[in-house]
């Protein structure tokens, strides 16, 4: 059976903001931490889901600078452990079965134990590529701006000479398409310094489910919701 135009319709890269594992977690007169951990779970089944789609690129929201910052040093660290436990357990499985990991945000401040699972990612190779992953930490879109111009202008680089495609390929996603559809869990409806410079023409989901709750129909209906969309890039 011929697919339909809508069918073929899917978006190549989707960013998703994962909020609400804290507000679950509360719900469920559990330690904040369980949310943080059925939320690593969520994540696992929505790659797995967005590959099966067609979607080539996921980029998710795992840790902004603020995070780090604002909260209780014994909530960020909890977090941090997490990770290295999701790295041994999650990530080395999906990338052994073509899933490409990239980390996106700076390194410096990290845990030497998180800076180690960083550079253990760049140097795996993966084979028979299916799907990328891009997960921010420690990050925070005004900074990667920053950064940006700070590397132009170290280049030396003519005032004349500075275009959006010069601007790309000193942020985090060089090389990478942007995100056509963002994905906000939780119910709440902003952006919170999320690849300010990608999305400027993504379109936006929001919802209520909280993010340990979004599950494979979920995705499938922001799909939809995209779908139904008209992208007409200020035309």
């Amino acid at each position: 059976m011929k697919k339909s135009s809508r069918d073929n319709n899917i978006p190549q890269h989707i960013a998703i903001i994962m909020d609400g594992n804290r507000r679950w977690a509360r719900s469920h007169n559990l330690p904040d931490i369980k949310g943080h951990e059925e939320g690593s779970e969520t994540l696992e089944k929505v790659v797995q889901t967005a590959e099966k789609l067609g979607i080539k690129t996921v980029t998710v929201y795992a840790l902004s600078t603020e995070n780090i910052r604002e909260r209780a040093k014994r909530e960020v660290l909890g977090l941090f452990n997490l990770m290295k436990v999701g790295y041994h357990n999650k990530l080395k499985k999906m990338m052994k079965k073509g899933v490409s990991v990239t980390i996106l945000g700076e390194a410096y401040g990290l845990p030497d134990t998180i800076r180690n699972m960083i550079n253990q990612i760049k140097k795996t190779y993966i084979k028979n590529e299916s799907i990328k992953l891009n997960i921010a930490l420690n990050y925070g879109g005004k900074k990667e701006l920053i950064k940006a111009i700070k590397e132009i202008v170290k280049d030396g680089i003519n005032i004349d000479q500075i275009n959006e495609t010069l601007v790309e390929k000193h942020l985090y996603t060089n090389g990478q398409p942007d995100p056509e559809l963002v994905i906000r869990t939780g119910g709440r409806m902003r952006t919170s310094n999320f690849l300010l410079w990608q999305t400027a023409y993504s379109e936006f989901y929001f919802t209520t489910t909280l993010w340990p709750d979004f599950d494979a129909g979920e995705l499938k209906k922001a799909i939809a919701w995209y779908q139904e969309q008209k992208r007409n890039f200020g035309k």
